[in-house]
């Protein structure tokens, strides 16, 4: 009679355990870290075209703390319930020079709105971003990459603004680099 007490003993036990370890692996998997595989072409010469595993955190967008540079994760405007990898290359009062492929590659200029940040893949080329559908809400911002696998067993840290700085020139960051080289 006193068997199937200590079986259901265990089994709360396991259970309990089990509740815990999820709510552990919830709590950081939102809040702190989480991998994700990043593949396409938008992101080339950072990102692979075949995919890589990125580690982000999801704290920094939470405090103000991303920046012009940042690689961050993203949900697209236009698709919500995708998220996507693009380098914030300007934040809130910005102003931005970019080729507008919507008005046949006419030069435009804007100043990014207050609460949004104007985002672009590294490879411009290869790239629906900032360009194509406006400045994107800081809401909609899900956590800043930082580390990358390089093979099966290597992990390397993204990069920010200097790595863009190798690819091309961002008007945009031109604020930034003065502000950070004392100029």
């Amino acid at each position: 009679m006193g068997g199937w007490r200590v079986k259901a003993k265990e089994a709360i036990t396991q259970v309990s355990i089990t509740a815990r370890f999820l709510c552990l692996l919830h709590f950081t998997n939102n809040y702190l870290f989480s991998p994700t595989l990043v593949y396409g072409p938008s992101m080339l010469p950072t990102l692979n075209l075949t995919g890589d595993i990125v580690l982000s955190e999801h704290f920094s967008h939470r405090l103000g703390r991303v920046r012009a540079g940042d690689l961050v994760l993203l949900r697209l405007p236009v698709d919500p319930a995708k998220i996507a990898v693009k380098r914030i290359v300007a934040m809130e009062g910005d102003r931005v020079t970019f080729f507008d492929s919507n008005a046949s590659d006419l030069l435009q200029t804007l100043v990014v709105p207050k609460g949004h940040v104007w985002i672009q893949g590294d490879n411009l080329y290869a790239s629906r971003d900032s360009r194509h559908f406006g400045p994107v809400p800081y809401g909609l911002i899900q956590g800043r990459a930082f580390l990358r696998n390089c093979s099966s067993w290597k992990m390397q840290m993204i990069q920010g603004y200097n790595r863009i700085m190798m690819y091309g020139h961002f008007p945009a960051l031109d604020h930034w680099n003065n502000e950070h080289n004392g100029n």
